[in-house]
């Protein structure tokens, strides 16, 4: 079946870790697909400000998937929002602040804007490097909007702390989303794509996905092809059988 949507995850698959913006031939193939009726889409746990920024030069040629599936964004419009229990965000930022042994600092995403309960462990300077629009908060309970997804930062790596927290959040689709992050939300990143088939009228087995870490598994499994990097989780690669180095390597078949 003829692709018509290709979703990818941004960090660690698009653009490497440290790195701030894209380079090579991205941009032009996104032009490309779309003069072919193909439509890109950011798939991220990043937020709009932050993604739009990063495509700017495509932007009007992309849907994006922002907040891990929290939030859908097309022509500059929210096509849907997916926000989180209130009771559940304000609960999860609570132990993910107590819980992470002063080493984490915590950070709740609204619709466009991060609140991040902060310690000076480094989560301000990355919110800030990738562009984020962001306040500074005390308490859970004064974001001002709907919570789409709640985050903990791990200055030191995840590693010491996944099994505390992502067995206790499975419910909130807790995982592990880089080597500083565990993400939790009520939607997913295939959530979110469902949500864009169905405004958009494509069947998921249209969409091709790539990704590399955990948060993009929904994704990955509800795509017709899923592509993850040749760098992930050995269980990852294990799991799904197209591999690559460079999504833009497979993207240059399709033109």
């Amino acid at each position: 079946m003829a692709i018509k949507m290709i979703c990818s995850d941004i960090d660690g698959t698009l653009l490497q870790y440290g790195k701030k913006e894209l380079e090579g031939e991205i941009f032009d193939q996104i032009r490309a697909l779309h003069q072919k009726g193909i439509l890109f889409c950011p798939a991220s746990g990043r937020q709009y400000t932050s993604l739009r920024r990063l495509f700017a030069p495509v932007a009007d040629c992309c849907a994006f998937l922002c907040e891990n599936g929290g939030v859908l964004y097309k022509d500059e419009q929210c096509l849907a929002e997916n926000p989180m229990p209130r009771a559940l965000a304000e609960e999860i930022a609570l132990d993910f602040w107590n819980r992470s042994d002063e080493r984490g600092e915590v950070m709740l995403s609204g619709q466009n804007c991060a609140y991040l309960m902060e310690r000076g462990l480094g989560m301000l300077d990355r919110i800030r490097f990738i562009g984020n629009q962001y306040r500074v908060i005390t308490h859970p309970a004064d974001v001002p909007e709907d919570i789409v997804k709640v985050s903990v930062y791990l200055y030191e790596g995840v590693g010491a702390y996944t099994e505390r927290f992502v067995p206790r959040w499975r419910n909130a689709n807790c995982a592990v989303a880089g080597p500083y992050w565990i993400d939790t939300t009520t939607a997913n990143k295939g959530i979110g794509v469902q949500s864009l088939c169905r405004v958009l009228g494509f069947a998921p087995d249209e969409v091709m996905a790539f990704g590399d870490n955990y948060n993009d598994v929904s994704m990955l499994d509800l795509v017709g092809t899923p592509y993850i990097m040749d760098g992930a989780a050995a269980e990852l690669r294990r799991r799904y059988p197209l591999h690559t180095p460079r999504p833009e390597d497979i993207l240059r078949t399709l033109l």
